[in-house]
């Protein structure tokens, strides 16, 4: 063995050719549910409105990792739990599903529902009042 190895392997206590070891503890798994890590990503993404390609793009990976994030087929790292937070406008501990009673019975509107909110903004004033009349009318033929 030559000298600079040997003095690398005394150096460090980790070497970039020796995996860790899979953990042997025996622990129940830390969240409940029925709605994996995975599918949580998915139904928040779903409920913003973006696809997997947009999603994507505006992290700076590829469509096919969103996916295989979103199927449990990777695990989230702290990085990328971040990256999904940020870009999806929500907190980490709600991808993660440790907020879940905080958020009950409230829904954030999709992307899609803001997109046309910005349209019918962008209106002028006694359009906008035409259309906000016509929604009203719609709204209370759906609640009787």
């Amino acid at each position: 063995m030559s000298s600079a190895i040997s003095l690398r392997r005394r150096t460090h206590r980790y070497d970039m050719r020796v995996m860790p070891r899979r953990s042997r503890l025996q622990l129940p798994p830390v969240l409940e549910g029925k709605e994996t890590i995975g599918r949580r990503l998915a139904r928040i993404r779903k409920e913003q409105g973006y696809t997997q390609v947009e999603l994507a793009e505006r992290i700076g990976i590829i469509q096919a990792l969103v996916s295989d994030y979103e199927r449990d087929k990777l695990r989230l790292n702290a990085e990328m739990l971040v990256r999904f937070a940020q870009t999806l406008n929500v907190s980490a501990d709600e991808i993660l599903g440790l907020d879940g009673e905080k958020r009950v019975g409230v829904k954030n509107p999709s992307l899609k529902i803001l997109r046309r909110l910005n349209k019918i903004a962008s209106l002028p004033p006694t359009k906008q009042k035409a259309f906000l009349q016509t929604i009203d009318a719609l709204l209370r033929v759906q609640e009787k």
